[in-house]
C-alpha cells in the first residue's frame, strides 16, 4: 500500500475469524438484502477510499484482504447512550483526520465507534469493536479469554491485559474483499480546509442473530456485541516524563468547532423494526478536559452531534 502498509488476500476460510474453536464448523453468511447499509441513502455515499485499493489494486474473488500486523494508560472524550434495552444498532458520520502521535512511543489515537458492556470506571470493561484511528483506520478490538460467538466476553479487564486488536482476536467474519480491516482511508481533513467523513453502520439481523458492520452501503462482516459509545481515545505512556503530545481527533479542542476540531454528527440507534432513531439524549465522558474534551449539540442537519479532541500536552496539560 502506498501508506507503507502490506495487504495479504486470504481465502474466506483461511481467515483468522476461524482459529477460533467456536467457529471450526462456522457456515459464512452471506449479508442481509434490503436491510442497512442498503437503506442508507445513495447520497451518503461514502466520498473516501481505502489507501491500499485507491489506485484500482484489489484481492481475488473469496479472499479477503488482510493487513498485515506489525507490533500506558489511556485518555477518551466520548458520548455515550448508556445501557438502553431495545438498541439494535447505530449509524453515525464520522470525520475523518490524521492526528500526530507522539514519536519513538508505541501510543495511538483513535476516533471510534464502542459496543460495550461495562464502564471506564470499573474493571468490567469490554470492548468488541473499534472504528477509526491514526489515518482512520477499521479496527476491531476484543478484550477477553473465552470469546464467544454467541455470547458475550467472558473475562473482563478494561482492555490492559487480554487485549487483541484487529483480525489477530479470532471471532470477527469479514465478507468483504473491498475493505480491510486496519487499512487507511484517504483523504482526510485538513485544519480550516475540507471536510471529509464516512458513515459507519452497525446492526443486529434480527433472523441470523448476527451483528453486521457497514460502511456506506457496503457490508464488510459480522460479529456479537452490546452498548453503543461514540468518541476519541489515545494512549498516554508519559514516555518523557510528561503527559503525551499526542493529538485526539484534529488535535484541537471541542469548543474551536467545525473545520477545526473532530466530529461525530447524525447519530442514531437501530430499533428492532430496523427503523433509524436520532438520538435523543446521550451523556459525555472525558478524562482530563485541559488536555482533550468533548462538547454536545443539536441542530436540523446534524441532529444529535458532539465535537471532541486536543492536543494532549500543553500548558494547562503536564
Amino acid at each position: 500500500s502506498p501508506d507503507g502498509d502490506i495487504i495479504d488476500c486470504i481465502h474466506m476460510r483461511e481467515q483468522p475469524a476461524f482459529k477460533h474453536p467456536l467457529l471450526r464448523n462456522h457456515k459464512i453468511q452471506t449479508a442481509p438484502k434490503g436491510l442497512l447499509p442498503n437503506k442508507i441513502n445513495k447520497m451518503d455515499e461514502k466520498r473516501v477510499s481505502q489507501v491500499w485499493n485507491r489506485n484500482g489494486a484489489s484481492c481475488p474473488d473469496q479472499t479477503v484482504p488482510i493487513r498485515r500486523s506489525t507490533v500506558g494508560a489511556n485518555q477518551y472524550a466520548i458520548g455515550e447512550t448508556g445501557y438502553l434495552r431495545g438498541i439494535y444498532g447505530t449509524v453515525t458520520t464520522m470525520n475523518l483526520w490524521d492526528p500526530t502521535v507522539e514519536e519513538g512511543t508505541s501510543e495511538f489515537s483513535l476516533s471510534q465507534i464502542w459496543l460495550v458492556p461495562g464502564e471506564y470506571n470499573g474493571s468490567n470493561l469490554n470492548i468488541l469493536l473499534r472504528l477509526g484511528g491514526r489515518f482512520f483506520r477499521i479496527i476491531t478490538m476484543t478484550t477477553s479469554h473465552g470469546f464467544s460467538y454467541i455470547g458475550r466476553c467472558g473475562l473482563n479487564d478494561t482492555y490492559e491485559k487480554t487485549g487483541c486488536l484487529n483480525l489477530e482476536c479470532p471471532g470477527f467474519v469479514q465478507v468483504t474483499s473491498d475493505f480491510t480491516i486496519g487499512g487507511a482511508f484517504s483523504p482526510i481533513s485538513s485544519y480550516g480546509g475540507n471536510q471529509f467523513d464516512v458513515k459507519m453502520s452497525i446492526f443486529k439481523d434480527m433472523d441470523g442473530g448476527n451483528w453486521w458492520l457497514g460502511i456506506g452501503q457496503s457490508f464488510i462482516g459480522y460479529w456479537p456485541a452490546k452498548l453503543v459509545q461514540w468518541g476519541g481515545e489515545i494512549v498516554n505512556t508519559r514516555s518523557y516524563g510528561q503527559h503525551t503530545t499526542t493529538q485526539m481527533g484534529s488535535g484541537h479542542f471541542a469548543e474551536e468547532g467545525f473545520g477545526k476540531a473532530s466530529f461525530f454528527r447524525n447519530l442514531r440507534i437501530i430499533n428492532y423494526l430496523y427503523h433509524l432513531q436520532p438520538v435523543q439524549e446521550f451523556l459525555l465522558q472525558m478524562l482530563n478536559s485541559t488536555c482533550y474534551n468533548v462538547q454536545k449539540g443539536f441542530n436540523e442537519e446534524w441532529g444529535a452531534h458532539f465535537y471532541y479532541g486536543g492536543p494532549g500536552y500543553n500548558a494547562l496539560c503536564p
